[in-house]
């Protein structure tokens, strides 16, 4: 795909991770789609880098970052790195990587482009003042780019953010059509029968996502379901005893850089976080057909169809009740769940598309290279 951007431009990106997941799968998207007009330095904290085989033929040099010394040495790494590549634009991804903007600041360094897509479990319920006050000073002038109109509110009245950006994700409907011969395959590894009904989820395995409310709502419903969750991190252990003990099947696939087996295996998507903005696993089950039950947080409500909402159920007291109901409701009723997974497609189709989400990007991020 061509776009705007022209002669090849080097983008330095700094992520926490750079796992197939959330904003890493947003990223290789847009690598795919600037194609040889760029070239892409990745720097991955954590040395994870799955999501690069996302990004079909583009060309990314991948920099592992693991230093002891704390926030200081990576702020003199990423200086150093700045000074060393002289890329045409700095891109850093969500609070993880602040160091990334703190080293940019230093150096003068304005072709910057930052990145909010959420938080994690320590701002989910309430933002820390601290942060708050450094991303007020330090992305000041700085073009910021938020997934959710939640996020586009925080950054502008709290954050107060001058040069802010709202670009909804969007991804290649056509990508995601289920598919019958992959659900099998993987069905037929994990040993889940043919006929069971599979409740599914894809992300982190983080403590915000909070999949522990997810089993506890799978041992309570009255329908036999087995539940499959796509992805790793630091809860995977508790999670998987947490299931054994309350006695549901689930299963654990860790990382799947390629994740539409999982969509073909799924029959209904659910979401279980504490906070969430506009996930791309979201669109991405609404692009299989899938209906989806979950909380309402971030913008999930509002990225479904009219017909979906009454599935998204708000944080409180009796959230796992009622999602317990919904999930049973749908499990049961197979027309439903064709009905409310075909137009999830057709919202998908319509407004959120790869192609336009890459033209936005792409005009934002021109434009910050001339700063």
């Amino acid at each position: 795909m061509s776009t705007s951007l022209s002669n090849q431009q080097h983008y330095l990106h700094v992520f926490s991770s750079f796992c197939a997941a959330g904003a890493q799968v947003r990223a290789a998207a847009l690598m795919r789609g600037f194609g040889a007009a760029c070239r892409h330095t990745v720097v991955s904290m954590d040395g994870r880098a799955g999501a690069a085989g996302l990004a079909g033929d583009a060309e990314i040099r991948l920099v592992s970052y693991q230093l002891p010394g704390g926030p200081a040495a990576g702020t003199r790494f990423l200086r150093a790195l700045l000074k060393n590549e002289q890329p045409d634009l700095l891109l850093s991804y969500n609070w993880a990587t602040f160091e990334a903007v703190i080293a940019a600041r230093s150096l003068g360094w304005r072709r910057l482009v930052h990145h909010e897509d959420g938080f994690n479990m320590d701002e989910a319920k309430r933002l820390k003042l601290r942060r708050n006050w450094a991303r007020r000073l330090l992305l000041k002038n700085a073009d910021v780019v938020v997934p959710s109109r939640r996020l586009e509110t925080i950054a502008r009245d709290t954050w107060r953010l001058q040069r802010l950006f709202f670009i909804p994700n969007g991804i290649d409907a056509a990508a995601f059509g289920r598919d019958r011969v992959l659900g099998t395959a993987l069905r037929e590894s994990l040993g889940i029968p043919a006929e069971a009904l599979v409740v599914g989820a894809v992300g982190h395995l983080l403590p915000v996502k909070n999949y522990s409310r997810l089993i506890r709502i799978i041992a309570t419903i009255d329908i036999p379901v087995q539940l499959l969750l796509v992805g790793d991190g630091a809860e995977r252990a508790k999670l998987e005893a947490l299931a054994k003990s309350s006695g549901i099947t689930a299963h654990f696939t860790g990382h799947m850089t390629d994740v539409r087996a999982a969509y073909s295996t799924f029959d209904i998507f659910a979401i279980s976080s504490d906070s969430e903005q506009q996930p791309v696993s979201l669109l991405e089950a609404m692009a299989a057909g899938l209906p989806v039950c979950g909380t309402d947080v971030g913008d999930v409500k509002s990225t479904l169809p009219d017909s979906g909402h009454e599935f998204v159920v708000p944080l409180g007291p009796d959230t796992e009740n009622r999602l317990a109901g919904m999930i049973s409701q749908l499990a049961k009723d197979a027309g439903c769940r064709a009905a409310l997974g075909a137009a999830n497609r057709r919202r998908v189709q319509e407004d959120y598309s790869e192609i336009a989400m890459l033209a936005a990007y792409a005009r934002v991020y021109e434009a910050a290279q001339s700063r």
